[in-house]
Formats: C-alpha cells, structure tokens, sequence
C-alpha cells in the first residue's frame, strides 16, 4: 500500500466509493423484497430515499475508516465501531421513540446521524416526502461524511 501513486484522501474516498455501491445495492433489495414480499407501502419518494441511504452510507463508512484508520487489531476496531453504534441505535429512534425520554436523551439524540436517517426515512415512507424535504437531513450526512473522511485522511497512515 505505501507504494500506491494515492494519497491518503484519495484512496480512503475509493474505499468509501466501492461501499457506497454495495449498501445500495443491498439497501435497494431490501426494499423491493419488503415491498414485494411484505406489502410495505412507499408513499414517498424512492430518489428520496436512495439519496438519503447514499448520503448515510458515506457517513457510516466513514466513520468506519477514521476508527479504522489508527486501529492495527480488527477486534479493537470491531469493538470500538460496536460502542458507537448500539447507543446510536438505542437514542435514534430505531427501536422506540424518543419523545417520552429526558431532555439531555432528546438532545444527545439530535447529534447522532442515525437519528436524522430514521426521522427523515419515515418522513418519506409514511408521511410522503419527496426530495427537496429531505436535503437537509441528507446535507447534514454528507457534510458530517466529508468531515469524518477528512479525519481519517489527516489520520491515516499507510503501515
């Protein structure tokens, strides 16, 4: 690797690139089974929701690569992926609703990526939201990808 003509941004956006493509992928074969298979109902917009898998994918991987970045043992990096997202998994809204929590539930919530991918899915799926309505949630994972891959680019080291 410390003989590619790369450097550190470009190759980890590559990394991130060929990620963006599976998680569509699968994301997309999820929804047509679930749609296919178990009568889910789409009100919103598919483009909408594509975009904002996309954008959540790019912030998901790369947060994966800053962790990754500094880790040498996968089991240290598994487990410290592991600690960031089950409580992102329990204060987003995944699992139950956030309103009946406290306050300071409420506003770490409002911090975690997760949090604006789920409100801003259900928006389109249930309520019927188009793309404009989504932008800023799909803007705020990107701008949050962009930051986290410059992290992990100025982080990065190639042994």
């Amino acid at each position: 690797l410390r003989t590619t003509p790369l450097r550190a941004w470009e190759f980890l956006t590559a990394q991130i690139l060929s990620r963006l493509l599976i998680s569509l992928g699968v994301a997309a074969a999820v929804l047509v089974l679930a749609v296919g298979l178990l009568d889910v109902v789409m009100r919103g917009s598919a483009l909408a929701l594509a975009l904002l898998y996309l954008c959540a994918a790019a912030c998901f991987s790369a947060l994966g690569l800053l962790v990754a970045t500094r880790l040498r043992s996968e089991e240290l990096t598994d487990g410290l992926l592991n600690l960031f997202s089950w409580p992102m998994l329990l204060l987003s809204g995944v699992w139950f609703s956030m309103e009946g929590t406290s306050e300071p539930a409420q506003w770490l919530s409002e911090l975690l990526p997760l949090t604006h991918l789920v409100d801003a899915s259900r928006r389109v799926m249930v309520d019927g939201a188009g793309t404009l309505e989504v932008l800023p949630e799909a803007g705020l994972l990107l701008a949050l990808a962009a930051v986290l891959l410059g992290a992990a680019a100025w982080l990065f080291r190639w042994e």
